[in-house]
C-alpha cells in the first residue's frame, strides 16, 4: 500500500486480531513489510554464508568442492 494511502478506520483486515491458535501452533498477525524485510535478510545472510564465502577448512567454495568432488569420481 502506498504511503499516502491509508486504509478506513473500519478496516476488517486490521481488527487488531489476537493470535491464533491452530494445529500447526501459534499464528500472529504480522505485517508483511516486516515479515519480507527479516526474510529476506535471514536468506541472504545465510546464501553468503553458506555459497558465497570460501571454507576456511580447504579455501574452496561449495561449487569448485562438487566440481573437484565429480571429477574424482570419473
Amino acid at each position: 500500500m502506498a504511503d499516502d494511502q491509508l486504509p478506513p478506520a473500519d478496516d476488517p483486515r486490521d481488527d487488531g486480531a489476537d493470535p491464533t491458535v491452530t494445529a500447526y501452533g501459534l499464528i500472529e498477525p504480522i505485517e508483511i513489510e516486516e515479515e519480507m524485510e527479516r526474510s529476506f535478510l535471514d536468506y541472504s545472510m545465510s546464501v553468503i554464508v553458506s555459497r558465497a564465502l570460501p571454507d576456511v577448512r580447504d579455501g574452496l567454495k561449495p561449487v569448485h568442492r562438487r566440481i573437484l568432488w565429480g571429477m574424482y569420481d570419473v
